[in-house]
């Protein structure tokens, strides 16, 4: 039952945190929010293949983040990109950690997996505040 309610409450900031994303932010954040949805929903996706597969596909999902982010690193430079891009390098190793020593899934796991994703969502927020708050500070000066 706790574990449903957590899936439910992250599913429901990711989608929060992209839709204020593509309402107010730039493209760097709209293409983050937008990246973050599919690789959520990928991982979500994960839980319905047979159990010795899902870690594979939760950690391809991991991959896929990264690289996202990295490639929006590359083409927009923004800060909250490197910080998201460092925690999503946390949230790999994690994963990465856990498969290769082939090790149950803990509490400390879900701590810091859940921590990660939503210093993630932090950082796409804050990117979409501070792009919206410099698009507003221009149209000010502008008339």
């Amino acid at each position: 039952m706790f574990a449903i309610l957590i899936l439910i409450t992250g599913s429901t900031l990711i989608l929060g945190v992209c839709l204020f994303a593509w309402w107010k932010g730039g493209p760097a954040e709209r293409w983050g929010g937008t990246l973050n949805v599919f690789v959520a929903a990928c991982a979500l996706a994960a839980l319905l293949l047979p159990p010795n597969s899902r870690q594979t596909a939760v950690l391809v999902a991991d991959g896929l983040l990264a690289f996202g982010l990295l490639l929006l690193a590359v083409r927009y430079a923004n800060l909250w990109i490197g910080a998201a891009m460092l925690l999503q390098a946390t949230q790999f190793v994690l994963h990465t950690f856990y498969y290769i020593m082939e090790k149950r899934h803990d509490p400390f796991f879900g701590l810091v997996n859940n921590l990660v994703s939503l210093g993630i969502l932090l950082c796409i927020f804050g990117g979409t505040l501070l792009s919206w708050r410099k698009r507003s500070a221009a149209a000010v000066v502008a008339a």
